[in-house]
């Protein structure tokens, strides 16, 4: 009776170290973010901001690209400051609220970034391109390194202090909250010679919200393609030049 109680009890351990350890896999750390990396001035880079749909396909991020691009989009840039005790964010967010989450999909699967921890949770390693957009229309989305998808938790969006009920301006701030980590992410694709568009009414909400499983608080409201130009664009002309 004590050896089966023994095995049973050794079984167990070893079982619930093999769900830690799948548990553990189930998160990507990314590499730190080259903040010192140089680059094209803010100037340079609003210079060459654009917008393309003419993509390479059949490419992929390394993980210190693709560390790079979410920093820059809305990752940890200074310690907490505001209300909520958040450690504050590249993009503004109204009320510190921050509850603008960025789900990125890739060839080997589908993520949400954890800009405190600059990391990756695994929510799939299936190739979901495709949800991130309308192929018929915009074909590239199933083709392009990365699709970030702009999800609006309204769990987060409170009153002052996060009392009440969700606030009545919280559609209008969590939209201004995505563009304004849209922008950061054309910035950093104008500085980094990266093709980028950002896409609002070319994609399905409800594919997005039953394939990335959505609470229903939570909802779409852009989504992003990043990659290489398949025809990289001529030199723009020097400032203030025709």
């Amino acid at each position: 009776m004590r050896r089966r109680i023994l095995a049973g009890g050794l079984l167990g351990l070893f079982l619930a170290s093999a769900t830690l350890i799948s548990v553990a896999q189930e998160v990507i750390k990314l590499p730190p973010p080259q903040t010192d990396k140089p680059g094209k001035s803010v100037m340079q880079a609003l210079h060459l901001r654009r917008s393309t749909r003419d993509y390479r396909a059949g490419e992929k991020f390394s993980l210190q690209l693709l560390s790079n691009l979410l920093w820059a989009a809305d990752g940890v840039n200074r310690p907490a400051e505001g209300p909520n005790g958040h450690p504050m964010r590249t993009a503004p967010s109204a009320l510190d609220w921050q509850n603008i989450d960025i789900y990125v999909t890739t060839p080997d699967g589908l993520f949400l970034y954890d800009a405190v921890n600059q990391s990756l949770k695994v929510l799939s390693k299936e190739d979901v391109r495709s949800a991130a957009g309308n192929v018929q229309a915009q074909p590239f989305v199933k083709d392009v390194p990365v699709n970030l998808v702009y999800i609006a938790d309204f769990d987060k969006a409170r009153g002052p202090g996060g009392q009440g009920g969700v606030a009545d301006t919280a559609e209008t701030a969590s939209w201004a909250g995505a563009g304004a980590i849209a922008e950061n992410v054309y910035l950093f694709c104008a500085s980094e010679g990266l093709a980028s568009v950002v896409r609002a009414f070319a994609a399905d909400k409800d594919v997005i919200q039953k394939t990335f499983k959505l609470r229903p608080a939570q909802h779409y409201l852009l989504a992003q393609s990043v990659g290489y130009f398949k025809t990289p664009p001529a030199a723009a002309p020097a400032a203030g030049k025709k």
